[in-house]
């Protein structure tokens, strides 16, 4: 960890947990989930924790509310913090739906979008869909995220169903691929109808350790962000981060907190 910024720390306490990648960075990447934060509130909020964040989401469809001078002045910080704004995958679901993703990709442009995510949590593409959409948005050179898995359990797919899909979207040249674990955290993609992780399924979408580097878990709750680094390290790729939490997950990454600091306290006592 170490952003070339003087922090109040320096020279005297150290992160427990080690080897923290900075910005940039591909891997250890953040996903900040934005239900309507206002301008004043982001600007605060990246003066303190913008090294800890990559990807800015504006979830759902809520950018459409927004007025257009307020969404751009929250794109501009962001890229001035380097944080690439993204709108919800839900979002391009409604514009393919409307058949106007020409439009929303030129729009989205615009408004200086730097990502865009793509997927078909509610409405349904096929494979040749898919690969336009993100044939179409890499040419535009945007940052592509995909995303795997439905938003209701009713329509959930086998987990080997998913890890196939992962890998084409790797293969059509997405920057990452997101397991679909909603808001909520519950009920969806890898998560039980409690939140717990299915061990099962993890395993599959994980067997290859290449794809596993540009896989962006969402785990809203402490609980998933925890046992996720404790899988596979500080710098795993974590999603659908609450604006709240921000700091409060860096702080697990680093071993700043208890539920992550235990493990080091264990090793050292056990030498």
């Amino acid at each position: 960890m170490n952003s070339g910024m003087d922090r109040a720390w320096d020279g005297v306490i150290a992160p427990p947990i080690e080897g923290r990648l900075s910005k940039p960075r591909s891997t250890g990447i953040t996903m900040v989930l934005d239900k309507g934060l206002g301008v004043t509130a982001l600007h605060d909020l990246l003066e303190t924790a913008a090294d800890w964040v990559d990807f800015w989401k504006f979830t759902f469809g809520t950018s459409v509310m927004y007025p257009r001078t307020v969404l751009e002045a929250k794109v501009r910080l962001l890229h001035k913090h380097g944080v690439f704004a993204c709108p919800g995958g839900t979002l391009f679901e409604v514009a393919w739906m409307q058949q106007r993703y020409d439009a929303y990709l030129n729009r989205l442009m615009q408004l200086g979008f730097g990502a865009i995510e793509i997927s078909d949590g509610t409405y349904p593409l096929s494979l040749a869909e898919r690969q336009e959409a993100i044939r179409k948005a890499k040419s535009l050179g945007l940052k592509v995220l995909s995303e795997v898995g439905k938003k209701d359990p009713g329509d959930s797919q086998p987990s080997s169903v998913l890890y196939d899909l992962l890998r084409s979207d790797f293969e059509a040249g997405v920057d990452y691929v997101i397991v679909e674990g909603r808001e909520s955290g519950k009920g969806v993609g890898i998560y039980d109808a409690k939140g717990e992780i299915i061990e099962e399924d993890l395993g599959v979408l994980s067997q290859d350790p290449q794809c596993v580097e540009r896989i962006l878990w969402e785990a809203p709750l402490k609980s998933q962000q925890v046992a996720l680094i404790k899988r596979f390290g500080c710098n795993v790729n974590l999603g659908n981060i609450p604006t709240e939490d921000l700091i409060a997950l860096e702080a697990l990454r680093t071993g700043l907190r208890g539920d992550t600091l235990r493990d080091v306290v264990r090793k050292r006592v056990a030498k």
